[in-house]
């Protein structure tokens, strides 16, 4: 075991153990079978952070994602990943390209949503504009719901979902993005966009 931390470094569980100590949140390690999975609250919503696997047979691809459902008051939903991340075409149907204004967000980003006023009050915010800049991969976004094989929420709760390819172990970029959620949902209240109240949803 020793060798292969020398190799590999420290484990997914082992950094992620530290993080939820750091930050005050509670890890459930999976087990065999399970998934391991950080959760942390802030404020009404509990965020959640884990990893799953899609394998097409004669390959899988691991992905880290964090997940917060919050209730949505007026609909709102949105993508944010950076130029190039992802091929545009068919994915984002009825979504509006949007510009905030700043060139240099604008210049690195792709933004969609469908309602371009709320989503330049969203991101009129130098913290959460800096924490989404910090992420090296980003695909930030609100999800009616987790899909076929995933949780169905009840009317009016969605969720705010992120996404990156492999295992993310890097503890900065990972407080990073919990601030990140914790301020995107504190925003989507002050737009008046959400409710603040506890949508009680468990993942």
């Amino acid at each position: 075991m020793d060798i292969l931390r020398s190799i590999f470094g420290p484990s997914k569980a082992e950094i992620w153990t530290q993080l939820a100590r750091d930050i005050g949140g509670n890890f459930d390690a999976g087990g065999f079978l399970g998934r391991d999975a950080l959760r942390y609250r802030s404020g009404e919503w509990v965020i959640t952070l884990d990893t799953y696997t899609v394998s097409t047979g004669k390959s899988s691809t691991t992905y880290t994602r964090m997940r917060a459902p919050f209730v949505n008051k007026d609909g709102l939903y949105f993508k944010i990943y950076r130029e190039g991340l992802f091929s545009p075409i068919g994915k984002f149907l009825g979504m509006q390209d949007i510009e905030i204004g700043d060139p240099s967000f604008d210049d690195n980003f792709v933004i969609k949503g469908n309602d371009a006023g709320k989503v330049k009050l969203l991101l009129n915010d130098a913290r959460l504009k800096q924490l989404v800049e910090a992420q090296p991969s980003i695909s930030l976004e609100v999800r009616d719901d987790e899909g076929w094989f995933g949780a169905d929420f009840p009317q009016g709760v969605d969720e705010l979902y992120f996404q990156c390819h492999g295992v993310l172990k890097d503890e900065a970029l990972l407080k990073g993005l919990f601030d990140m959620f914790s301020i995107t949902l504190e925003r989507l209240v002050q737009i008046d966009s959400a409710y603040g109240n506890d949508p009680k949803v468990a993942l």
